[in-house]
């Protein structure tokens, strides 16, 4: 297989865990990363912009885009689906850009099978109680209902074990800047350099 030049990373983290901003800022300073923007079913929300927060399809569409293999990963939440198109994160890798995923274990599990190479990251909070802390933060929500978010979140980093890289969001600058750094040292290793030095390599080695 031709090696893509972009890398494919995969980020997962517990709901609270602050992989959204994270991401978001890491956007902001860095040019060569995009996110997948997912397929999905459900009904656009005010303030949404199709093509941007989303591609909105219909059901129909959703299912015939399964049946042609069009999705790295694809899971039905809440009776609607949600998918990642193969197709859009390969165009994006052989651009040069590198492609964040922000998807569970599960759907982690089934883009490993179909691309090996993808990074993969891990977000931790720092403690029980910084996320429960972070959980309540968000609005209204009875302590029923966090205690299930908590329940569902424990599960989730309990599969942290199967991926690459564990990184810990206490400090939010310390994260931020752990997570650049991973992005900038992956695209020193020797293969991608190799790609993206070519003429550079062939005139050091030319003979004289």
């Amino acid at each position: 297989m031709t090696q893509l030049a972009g890398t494919l990373y995969i980020l997962s983290a517990p709901s609270g865990a602050g992989k959204t901003s994270l991401v978001k800022a890491l956007l902001q300073q860095d040019a060569d990363v995009v996110v997948s923007v997912s397929h999905t079913t459900r009904d656009m929300r005010p303030g949404e912009q199709d093509g941007v927060d989303y591609n909105f399809v219909t059901m129909d569409a959703f299912n015939a885009l399964i049946e042609q293999g069009q999705f790295l990963e694809y899971a039905e939440v809440f009776g609607n689906k949600y998918g990642t198109s193969q197709q859009w994160v390969r165009d994006q890798l052989e651009a040069g850009r590198d492609v964040i995923l922000e998807i569970d274990w599960q759907g982690a599990e089934q883009v490993r099978r179909l691309m090996p190479e993808a990074v993969t990251v891990f977000i931790l909070p720092p403690s029980r109680a910084a996320l429960r802390e972070r959980l309540n933060a968000r609005g209204q929500d009875s302590e029923e209902i966090i205690d299930g978010r908590m329940a569902e979140a424990i599960s989730e980093m309990s599969h942290y074990p199967e991926y690459d890289y564990l990184l810990i969001n206490d400090d939010f600058a310390q994260a931020l800047d752990e997570l650049a750094s991973l992005f900038k040292a992956r695209r020193l290793r020797q293969g991608a350099q190799q790609q993206k030095q070519a003429a550079l390599l062939t005139d050091l080695l030319s003979e004289v």
